[in-house]
Parts: C-alpha cells; structure tokens; sequence
C-alpha cells in the first residue's frame, strides 16, 4: 500500500533518553520520515550506552547532539534545535527525565532542549510498572499535563524486567499516529462523522455465503483523514482485515441488517453520514442452519432485497444529518447511473467510480457526482480521494 506523506513540511525533534525501550526509538524514526517528516534527534548519554549516536544519524540522516556543548547543529543546539521544530518527542521517557522536566532541572542535553523549548512537546513514558506507580511519578504526570505537555501512554503489557503491567512505551505506530493527529490542522473539531466501509456478508449456511470483494481500504482512508482533522469519527464497518485508524470508533457487524442498524441508532446528532460500504443488495430468503451438502442435483437459491441504507438516511426528514455522501461502484454508465442514483437516495454527493478497479486495489478513479454536474478527480490513491471527500465536505458543512 501506498505510503501517505501525512507529515510532509514538517520537523520532529526526537529526544531519546537511557531506556531499554530505545531500541523502539529506531523505528519510530524510520516511521516519522517515512510520512515526510524530517527529524532531528537529541539524545541523553545514558540513552547512548542502548543504542549509538552513529544508528540514529544513519537513520536520520542528520548528526545526533548528545551534549550542551555539541555544536555540530549549530551553537546552542538547545535553543536553535527547538526553534525550527514543529513538535518534540522524548520517547522513552524515563522516570528521571520526566521528574527533571517536571521541576525544571536542565543538566544533559535532552532536559535542557526540554527546558529551553518553545515547540509544543509529547512524552512517551516507559518505566517498570512500580516506577510508573510510585506517587512522585504520578504527581510528576500531573505536573508535565498542568503545564500543557502532552503525555502518550504508557500501554500495558509484558515489560523486559518479566513483570506484566503499565509502563510499556506505546508502539512508533501509535506514536506516529498521535503525531499525526497532534500536528494537523482540525477544521472539522466539533463535528461528529458517520462512515461505513467494507463489504457485508450474508449467510447461506453455516460455512457459506455471499459477500463481495470489497477491502474497505477507501472507508478506512476516510475514517482516518476525518479524524486527522478533528472530528469525532464512528466506523461501521464489514468483515475486513484492516485495523482501525488511530482516534476512531469502530464498530464491527456482518450482514447488511446488521449495518443498518447500527447506522441508524448512530445518526442522531451526526453532522454528516459517508456511506461507502459495499452493502449486498441481496440476501438469502432462509438459512440453512446445516451446511446444504452436494447430492447431485441443482440447488435454488431465492433471494430477498437487502435494506437500502443510504436511502433510508437521506430521507429522514428532521432527523437527516446535514451532509449524506454514497458511493457508486458501477461496471457501465458510471455518470449516468450516479446521477439517479443521487436523486433517489435524497444524498448531497455521490462518489462514482469503476467497480472493476477500485475494489481491492490501493487507487481510485472517482468522479464527484451533484446536483450540479460530474467532476472528475482522475486516478490516484485512495488517501487522496479521501482528503478531495473531506475538503468537500468542510465546505458543505459550512
């Protein structure tokens, strides 16, 4: 899959500090750059006997200040560092440095970045679970948050001391993702976006069914990019094997019904209803509860409309989001069909585009279809069609 450039323009300021977790710290790097960022490291000398300068610079691309008296990054690299970073992140942060942090101490080259900082700064803790625990620890958290620090976990989980607790430094993965979040701009704050994605699945019998080739990887680039710019994101979604975006609500169902009514006790109070799931249209009239067994002889299959959810949600009436979108995967007639298919669901916006190459694959050709006319995007990943979704969106919800 395509990487997404999400932190294209921007510069990260990594401060290592001397826990085992710093080996995470190599590939939270790798990560950050593999978004665009361009990222400069700082490291204390305890974080140095883990994992050398030399790996963080080859990895970065720049040198690696492990002293006040570096001036390889310019003089005063705690000051110039700070200045031209759009957001710092000491991760792991060890116990030490956050009490140092939280008191104002400056005595090796991460607390003094740390105390000279105009960049907003997140910390990433990682410590044995009685040392997260103990209460000067926990009063330090409070004092790092009361002076409008952003602190990122820990998790839970198995610690290298063998003790199963809190204390686990969160994955890059997350990490970047609480970058991400943290570093775009949130045009849609405030506003509540209901999306669904994926295919759904309708029993035949125990051990079959009919369902479609649907990945969800469009409704998921939607869900993640609503939530990049703030808003509340709830994901309906089908069977698929994609994990849900950081800073968004999934909710997991199979059938067609099932979807429904999960987007039907979800619309209240949603400002805006993306529908990009690829709801079966049909589903089996009875289910076998038995696997049905091959003896020979035809087997008839009779089928019963699904419900049509888009519709249903564009004609509420008084309790219709503002906003409704509905895709339209289509084999021919890919305008023609969209345009009724905009007048009979009552929707704002239908996405259109060729079933035959969208499903499954990490790019879309879509097509804006309203009232007004077709709009062509071209071809390109779906993260792209994702953000033209959301700028269009902001507009209408204006």
């Amino acid at each position: 899959m395509q990487q997404e450039l999400t932190l294209a323009g921007k510069t990260i300021l990594l401060a290592v500090t001397g826990g085992i977790a710093v080996y995470k710290s190599c590939e939270l790097v790798r990560l950050l750059m593999k978004r665009g960022a361009d990222v400069r490291v700082v490291m204390t000398e305890n974080a140095a006997k883990f994992v050398t300068p030399l790996t963080f610079e080859a990895l970065s691309g720049h040198p690696v200040v492990t002293s006040e008296w570096d001036t390889r990054s310019g003089v005063m690299p705690h000051i110039r560092l700070s200045d031209g970073a759009d957001l710092i992140i000491v991760a792991p942060a060890t116990a030490n440095t956050i009490a140092k942090a939280a008191r104002g101490i400056a005595d090796n080259a991460v607390s003094t970045l740390i105390c000279a900082r105009r960049a907003p700064i997140a910390f990433a803790p990682a410590m044995n679970t009685r040392m997260w625990e103990n209460p000067a620890n926990l009063r330090n958290i409070e004092t790092l948050k009361r002076d409008g620090i952003e602190v990122w976990g820990p998790a839970a989980g198995s610690l290298a001391c063998g003790d199963t607790g809190a204390g686990r430094m969160l994955e890059p993965e997350e990490i970047v993702s609480r970058a991400e979040l943290f570093l775009h701009g949130k045009p849609l704050a405030g506003r509540r976006i209901l999306i669904t994605a994926g295919p759904t699945y309708e029993a035949i019998d125990p051990v079959r069914g009919i369902t479609n080739r649907s990945s969800g990887r469009q409704g998921y680039a939607i869900a993640r990019e609503a939530a990049l710019r703030g808003a509340a994101v709830t994901l309906i979604s089908g069977p698929v094997s994609i994990s849900a975006p950081f800073g968004v609500t999934r909710i997991s169902v199979d059938s067609a019904s099932a979807m429904r009514e999960e987007v039907l006790k979800h619309t209240p109070d949603t400002d805006a209803f993306i529908s990009v799931a690829a709801v079966s249209d049909w589903r089996p009239e009875q289910v076998s509860d038995q696997k049905i067994k091959k003896d020979g002889k035809a087997v008839t299959l009779r089928l019963t409309e699904n419900p049509d959810i888009l519709s249903e949600v564009g004609h509420l009436g008084a309790g219709r989001p503002a906003v409704v979108i509905g895709f339209a995967a289509e084999t021919e007639n890919i305008i023609s069909y969209a345009s009724k298919k905009l007048r009979a669901k009552a929707a704002d916006l239908i996405v259109a585009n060729n079933a035959s190459q969208a499903l499954g694959s990490d790019d879309n050709d879509a097509v804006f279809v309203t009232a007004a006319g077709a709009e062509p995007l071209g071809p390109g990943p779906k993260s792209r069609v994702a953000e033209a979704i959301l700028d269009r969106l902001a507009s209408l919800l204006v």
